[in-house]
């Protein structure tokens, strides 16, 4: 399986970095070896000493898809589920600051948080809420209906590039309030009212 990952599909979120608002999907990939297993804490990684969290909706592909039009991607997935994006912001800043990919600061060993996985039918894909804490601490609050791009038109813009597969997992982007995570953290997601994970930073 693949990780597929959208970046800057929340306006707000655009503004908080200083982004140039994108005219297409940002898409980047993480590898599986950066899913975190289940139960285990995250470590902060030695090479960042800035590494925020982003928690994002997440879309698991259920069938093999290609050039998928828009009005029938809602066919390739059957299952929503809450996610965070690890990013070593400083290894990031540094690496687009030289024009570099910058792959090494968001696709490290862990950097992937998989939680629960609901079906979608439980859903208003249009207006979906959730939330991240940090230590009981309301640190994001998001809701679909925010995206600049929704979940079935990723699924078509992605499909041109990349054959999907059953088991392919695709990050949608984040809402604004990211920040930094330090030693002790406790973070939990909820989706739609339900905790979808929970993990410690170690």
């Amino acid at each position: 399986m693949k990780i597929i990952c959208i970046g800057r599909n929340y306006a707000k979120h655009i503004e908080e970095l200083a982004n140039e608002k994108p005219t297409s999907p940002v898409v980047f990939l993480k590898p599986d070896s950066a899913i975190l297993p289940k139960n285990n804490p995250f470590f902060i990684p030695p090479f960042s000493n800035d590494v925020h969290y982003e928690v994002e909706i997440l879309v698991k592909i259920n069938k093999v898809g290609k050039f998928i039009d828009a009005k029938f991607a809602h066919k390739y997935y059957d299952e929503i589920g809450l996610g965070i994006d690890f990013t070593a912001r400083d290894v990031q800043d540094e690496c687009k600051a030289k024009g570099l990919p910058w792959e090494k600061a968001k696709a490290f060993d862990g950097s992937a948080i998989i939680g629960e996985f609901y079906p979608k039918e439980q859903f208003d894909l249009e207006k979906i809420t959730f939330q991240l804490y940090k230590n009981n601490e309301l640190v994001q609050d998001g809701n679909s209906n925010a995206m600049l791009w929704k979940i079935d038109e990723l699924i078509a813009y992605v499909s041109q590039y990349f054959t999907l597969k059953k088991g392919d997992i695709i990050f949608t982007g984040t809402p604004e309030g990211v920040g930094k995570v330090s030693e002790n953290d406790v973070l939990k997601g909820v989706l739609e009212g339900r905790e979808a994970f929970q993990i410690k930073v170690k």
